[in-house]
């Protein structure tokens, strides 16, 4: 939790305790149905919510908004980014029942009114979104046509690793235009050896 205060110092009370609650919310969801490894919820604030934050570094959601979480699994990006963004609307999908069931049930006991849990494939929704976020749920290639036609601004995608050729083959494949893609090094923001080849991409429409 000192991490999150650390790079987000101006949380209401509210954010704070509702950063506080993931914990214990997680840990308890997680001993009924495993959406985090076991080594992984020690390092849920690092790992996975820090991580999901990254997002608010480079996009500032406007009041009202709306934001698509695809292959959102126990919630993440989505409910680190609806708690810092109480005004804005975010929609989480995921295609494994269990898996929404511990998001939407996390949302509920923070009282997220902003959170909407949608059990389905990618590909079958059919409304648009002013935004889609997503942590590395497959390649962009095979990313980028899941979501085209859905949103109205952006794509932000977390991935990790050497991106290069893996965009080279989105730029191919899904005929986008390179100039639309930004790449930005999540270490700009946070210091921690976690992020050093953690980034997040940007598609503009």
């Amino acid at each position: 939790m000192d991490q999150i205060i650390k790079y987000f110092p101006n949380l209401t009370t509210l954010q704070k305790q509702q950063f506080v609650n993931l914990d214990s919310l997680y840990r308890e969801w997680n001993s009924k149905i495993n959406v985090i490894s076991r080594k992984d919820i020690d390092s849920l604030y690092l790992h996975h919510v820090l991580h999901s934050l990254a997002i608010a570094k480079v996009v500032d959601f406007p009041t009202g908004s709306t934001v698509l979480d695809i292959g959102t699994g126990g919630g993440f990006p989505g409910i680190p980014l609806a708690i810092l963004f109480p005004d804005v609307n975010f929609t989480l999908c995921d295609s494994i029942g269990k898996k929404i069931t511990v998001a939407k049930g996390v949302a509920e006991s923070l009282e997220l009114s902003n959170v909407t849990t949608v059990n389905c494939r990618a590909e079958e929704i059919r409304q648009h979104f002013d935004y889609i976020v997503s942590r590395a749920v497959a390649s962009l290639s095979d990313f980028v046509p899941w979501v085209k036609g859905k949103y109205r601004e952006e794509v932000i995608y977390l991935k990790g690793g050497e991106l290069d050729q893996e965009i080279s083959d989105c730029v191919k494949w899904n005929k986008i235009d390179r100039g639309k893609i930004a790449v930005y090094d999540i270490t700009n923001w946070f210091e921690e050896d976690y992020f050093r080849e953690k980034k997040i991409i940007i598609i503009s429409q």
